[in-house]
């Protein structure tokens, strides 16, 4: 196993492990406010200090990785869901105006970021991790559809595909029996890389406050409020902005390990 892999994999299981467990439990109440011991550093009851209301910096993070993951996972089921059947049919009907409508809407998406679609949806409904996770998810879904339909035009023209057209299989058929099973590694590879972004992208939003709303804690917002006293309380922002990167370079590892475990052509290097 190589290395690079191995600790992208620890990492992305240390942030789920921490998310799964602050499900049931945290070393102190999210919620609670303790002015009195508010800009503590760390010690042996508060293990990465507190913050400006006396919160304990290692139960937000814990439950601002929940929220993180819980953004990110359902940003790109959305992308995922939508993109992959797009990127089929636009693969499916090269050439075709359907193929066309599908990436010059892909490309009309790919014109707004992702914060300023977000910006467009709070404006009309209001910040909230809901609306985070629509902008995130509308973002993803020409990326799906573009890796699709790249992965599925070079299945077209091979002859197992000839071979189903052949039998009379219709291009719908075929595309979700064969076409489908064969790019599922650059899907697979693809949706880790769009996870990483994905928090990335909430904690983005969170930090302009277009994204999770108080009291839900998120690794985003701790850091925007923290960045006022980084000189008197550094770990305020420390820890935040190390979670962040931490899980987001634990992702990328790991997407890069399986696309080497994954595609032929590199496992061998592998």
């Amino acid at each position: 196993m190589r290395l690079s892999f191995a600790l992208g994999l620890a990492l992305s299981l240390a942030a789920l492990a921490a998310a799964a467990v602050s499900l049931v439990w945290t070393p102190h109440d999210v919620a609670a406010l303790a002015i009195a011991d508010r800009l503590r550093p760390p010690d042996a009851a508060h293990w990465l200090g507190t913050d400006h209301f006396g919160r304990d910096i290692a139960s937000m993070l814990m439950a601002g990785a929940r929220t993180s993951i819980a953004v990110a996972l359902v940003a790109v089921g959305i992308g995922m869901g939508a993109g992959v059947p797009l990127g089929l049919l636009a693969a499916a009907r090269s050439g075709s105006l359907t193929d066309e409508v599908v990436m010059r809407g892909n490309d009309l998406i790919f014109a707004f970021p992702s914060l300023v679609i977000a910006i467009l949806i709070t404006a009309v409904f209001g910040p909230s991790a809901v609306n985070a996770i629509i902008a995130i998810g509308i973002f993803n879904i020409p990326v799906f559809a573009r890796v699709t339909r790249g992965g599925a035009l070079s299945l077209w023209t091979l002859d197992f595909i000839r071979a189903a057209e052949v039998a009379g299989k219709g291009r719908v058929r075929i595309s979700a029996e064969h076409i489908l099973p064969n790019i599922l590694n650059l899907l697979v590879v693809q949706g880790t890389i769009q996870f990483s972004l994905g928090i990335l992208a909430e904690a983005g939003l969170s930090y302009v406050g277009l994204g999770a709303q108080p009291p839900t804690p998120s690794w985003g917002r701790m850091l925007a409020e923290a960045q006022t006293m980084v000189t008197l309380a550094p770990h305020v922002a420390i820890f935040p902005g190390l979670a962040i990167v931490l899980t987001v370079l634990g992702l990328n590892l790991l997407g890069d390990g399986l696309r080497d475990r994954l595609d032929p052509r590199l496992r061998g290097r592998a």
